[in-house]
């Protein structure tokens, strides 16, 4: 009987309204990231043609060749070589603390 005590008209209007809010929202942030492009777009240009004539961006400088290499070497040069020497220290200050758990089987 609870299906007959719905009121179905507000429940289809309040569906609608959600609906359209969804939408509404939708196509609002649709029109703010095509203003943020446009925006953005004519900023950079105006950086691109504040660049002086005589530089060109397809030349690579001398100190940007060396950061490259210094990358491409850190990168592939992580780990130094190691021995196959394990090195254990000896501690002699060992408390009664230490020594039982020292002399415990595996």
């Amino acid at each position: 009987m609870m299906i007959l005590a719905t009121n179905w008209i507000n429940a289809s209007l309040i569906a609608l309204v959600s609906i359209m809010l969804v939408f509404t929202v939708l196509v609002l942030l649709i029109f703010i990231l095509k203003l943020f492009g446009v925006i953005f777009r004519d900023k950079k240009a105006a950086v691109v043609m504040s660049a002086p004539a005589g530089a060109s961006s397809d030349e690579i400088t001398d100190e940007e060749v060396a950061a490259i290499a210094m990358a491409v070497n850190l990168f592939f040069n992580r780990h130094d070589e190691e021995s196959d020497v394990l090195t254990f220290r000896q501690n002699h200050d060992v408390s009664a603390w230490q020594v039982r758990n020292i002399h415990k089987p595996l």
